[in-house]
């Protein structure tokens, strides 16, 4: 089953307006995204989906394939929609461009249960919420799961409603990367924005509202995502961090 990764990008984010190109340690993010994204065992082709010349050739610099697409598109689900147009496959996994720091194997989990599982449509991630500071806030997409592991619904409210937080309860935080086989992306795609969608401002309640079944694979896999130049700041710390970390490790091992 050819499986493409694709990660849509544009310029004009409304908080931070140019993050696909903001730098990281010499580099611009939408390269991070794009490095660890190859390093995915089970796909066979990366790609970077774009309405803007400044990002694309920037990523035809460091290697890219690139796909420009229609600066109309709502969505990045809409631009992979225009991708798969023009690059037939079985399978499509919606990277955001805003993830630096994005792990392969969990992209690989994802894949994997897709493959293992082919008559369901769409797969996603989710990892356990640890805080309660997680569970109230807006800003963290909350799902919640039927005995099979598909999603119920998602929502920026703390869901499921608790009367006091209990960190030992499943409680899920949705992790924004998707799997569309080729015609659940072409069905989700020909559908209206939905009324649960737009008043969460989630496009994923379009598909739970027309009846499409959602797979949610837990993982431990704590996204990162960078949507303001402090979440850069964050990033940035904890690229820091993983190297001191990396060095005591490899400074032990020479002891040894």
């Amino acid at each position: 089953m050819k499986s493409v990764i694709v990660i849509p990008a544009r310029y004009g984010a409304s908080r931070f307006p140019g993050k696909s190109l903001a730098r990281i340690q010499g580099r611009p993010m939408i390269q991070w995204v794009w490095e660890a994204a190859c390093k995915s065992r089970l796909t066979e082709q990366v790609v970077v989906a774009t309405d803007d010349d400044r990002i694309a050739d920037v990523a035809a610099k460091f290697g890219a394939d690139v796909v420009m697409t229609k600066k109309s598109h709502r969505s990045g689900t809409d631009r992979i929609a225009e991708v798969a147009d023009k690059i037939p496959a079985q399978l499509y996994v919606n990277v955001q461009g805003d993830e630096p720091l994005l792990s392969p194997s969990a992209v690989d989990d994802l894949i994997r249960a897709m493959m293992e599982s082919p008559r369901v449509p769409i797969g996603t991630l989710a990892h356990r919420i640890e805080s309660e500071a997680e569970w109230l806030s807006p800003e963290v997409v909350k799902v919640v799961c039927n005995r099979h592991q598909e999603a119920l619904y998602f929502s920026r409210s703390p869901l499921p409603f608790q009367r006091a937080f209990n960190s030992k309860a499943r409680l899920l935080r949705h992790v924004g990367i998707y799997a569309f086989r080729a015609r659940a992306l072409a069905h989700f795609v020909s559908l209206k924005p939905s009324a649960l969608e737009i008043a969460e401002s989630l496009e994923q309640l379009r598909a739970l509202e027309n009846g499409m079944v959602i797979q949610v694979i837990e993982t431990k896999y704590r996204c990162l995502g960078v949507d303001t130049p402090a979440d850069l700041a964050r990033v940035e710390t904890t690229l820091r961090r993983q190297a001191r970390a990396t060095s005591t490790r490899k400074a032990k091992r020479k002891k040894k």
